[in-house]
């Protein structure tokens, strides 16, 4: 079989006004991720490890933010249309694994949301989905709760 590996990672800045979407799920904060987008870093990140894996460019390539038409766009529909750039290649996701850095909100109880979220845009079993949280100890524009960030690695496999 033919295997590839895939790693993405995303940052956006948390400003006042937006609403707080992680892996596809609204988590309740004072503050946003500030995009062009919707800001999901998780998605963006997932999307960039597909992208590279299939070694089809980036996520920018693809929707960049100067194109109105992504303009406040769910994360969601760009993960479904990467996944699907996959599929047309022959590539179907084996596993993601996503680790998050944000100082706050904790991330705990929306781990397994996530998860269904990712599984279900991705067609593909939870078990093959796993998701990690962790603080930056209060160093940097992530510990001094700026931003959040979130890698993401993914296996495709040939079919």
């Amino acid at each position: 079989m033919n295997f590839r590996t895939g790693i993405g990672y995303d940052v956006h800045k948390l400003v006042k006004g937006r609403k707080l979407l992680l892996g596809g799920v609204e988590v309740p904060h004072p503050f946003g991720l500030e995009g062009h987008s919707d800001a999901d870093v998780v998605l963006h990140a997932i999307c960039d490890a597909i992208l590279g894996a299939a070694g089809k460019g980036d996520i920018g390539e693809y929707f960049p933010n100067t194109d109105a038409r992504y303009k406040d766009v769910s994360s969601s529909v760009l993960l479904k249309k990467v996944n699907q750039v996959a599929n047309d290649d022959g590539y179907k996701v084996v596993n993601v694994d996503v680790v998050i850095l944000a100082q706050e909100p904790k991330l705990f109880g929306y781990k397994p949301k996530m998860k269904f979220h990712i599984a279900y845009e991705l067609a593909i079993d939870e078990s093959q989905v796993n998701i990690k949280a962790t603080t930056n100890e209060g160093l940097g524009f992530i510990g001094k709760k700026e931003g959040i960030a979130c890698y993401a690695t993914v296996l495709l496999r040939k079919e």
